[in-house]
């Protein structure tokens, strides 16, 4: 593949009083951003919600896991496949994984880090000692790693990366064989708005009270602000398809898969006492060919409240998409936009009327991202 492909991922939405994503004072997150206070949601609160977004819909094997208990998942999976107890299979976890040289952490068959890995890929450990495990089990350390030295563990965690690890990629640092380069990039969700902190004072009252007691049997309070997001991630399907072993049919699968779940998914902190889970009012995508656009700088001077905050976000961002092509002289090989936004309306016409500028006219979500293939696979088709 001689050209590259970057898809850039634009939504705007508004999320009601809620703390998606704590700081270590247990308060929303926030951020500095062109001289006022900002709410903010961490890429990494964003990308775990859309990575469980994906997971639930895919089957078992197909999913990845993020984990320090390696040794421990290795061995359920021998015990399942050989009959062997955990006691006999355990050994064998440890020689097998001890070839790849993962730093240990404090607790026993505990790594010193989190791996990233493919449930497909550690069953395929797994697999490789089928045959043998009986055998295996009633040798001793040293005659067991021998063994084992030979079978092709590293490259069990090489190759067959499941959609989590190809989109995200997998860093250890004293292992590079074991890396994966991201193919997506997710900047922090960011409120196109200033924000202020406030504090939700609650009480509880004891069910069981029976004395008459006065008062609450508990109080406390939770943080929390509200805010109109902009949000945004880019994919390198280029990258992607060279994480999925050349498949571009894959690529296409998991590109997907992860514009459903980034736009669908939220981070679920204090979700049981906010009720905060929201869809988005615009998505739009824009597919380049030279580099990834992040349309931060449309609220760098934030949006100031007149009849809400929504409408005047959307039109900066389509704004700011405008401008930045003209001066740039960008040609974005496919732009296209799914909102809530119409014509018929008065108060959102002319809101419907700059995003159709920018982006085209609206269409259903489900249009937009098969449209967004259609387009990827003719830009393949021209390149081969």
């Amino acid at each position: 593949m001689t050209q590259h492909l970057y898809v850039d991922v634009h939504i705007v939405q508004t999320v009601p009083p809620a703390n998606l994503n704590r700081d270590d004072q247990g308060n929303p997150k926030e951020a500095l951003y062109g001289g006022v206070r900002r709410s903010r949601v961490s890429s990494q609160a964003w990308k775990r919600a859309t990575r469980q977004h994906f997971d639930n819909q895919a089957p078992e094997s197909d999913r990845a896991t993020r984990t320090r208990r390696l040794t421990n998942e290795l061995t359920t999976r021998i015990g399942r496949t050989t009959g062997l107890d955990r006691e006999a299979a355990a050994p064998i976890a440890t020689a097998l994984l001890a070839q790849l040289g993962l730093s240990q952490g404090k607790k026993a068959g505990d790594t010193a880090y989190l791996l990233f890995y493919g449930n497909a890929q550690l069953d395929a450990v797994a697999a490789l000692v089928t045959d043998s495990a009986t055998d295996l089990a009633v040798l001793e350390e040293k005659a067991l790693t021998e063994a084992v030295k030979e079978l092709p563990v590293a490259e069990a965690f090489q190759d067959g990366h499941p959609v989590g690890v190809a989109l995200f990629g997998r860093m250890v640092a004293d292992i590079p064989k074991l890396n994966v380069d991201a193919a997506v990039q997710v900047a922090h969700a960011l409120s196109t708005h200033e924000t202020q902190l406030e504090f939700d004072y609650f009480t509880a009252v004891d069910d069981k009270n029976e004395r008459g007691d006065t008062g609450a049997g508990m109080i406390g309070t939770i943080g929390f602000n509200s805010a109109t997001l902009y949000r945004y991630a880019t994919v390198g399907f280029t990258q992607l398809t060279d994480n999925l072993g050349g498949d571009s049919d894959a690529a296409l699968d998991a590109l997907d898969q992860f514009i459903d779940s980034f736009a669908l998914s939220v981070p679920t902190g204090y979700q049981n006492s906010f009720a905060h889970r929201t869809r988005p009012s615009v998505v739009a995508i824009v597919v380049r060919c030279d580099q990834p656009v992040n349309l931060v700088s449309a609220f760098e001077e934030p949006i100031a409240s007149e009849a809400g905050i929504l409408a005047g976000s959307a039109r900066r961002l389509a704004q700011e998409h405008l401008t930045a092509t003209q001066v740039w002289g960008d040609t974005p090989l496919y732009t296209a936009a799914s909102h809530t936004f119409t014509t018929r309306e008065p108060s959102a016409k002319d809101t419907a009327e700059v995003l159709a500028q920018a982006f085209g006219e609206p269409v259903a979500f489900a249009e937009l991202r098969t449209a967004l293939r259609s387009r990827i696979v003719n830009a393949l088709e021209k390149q081969a």
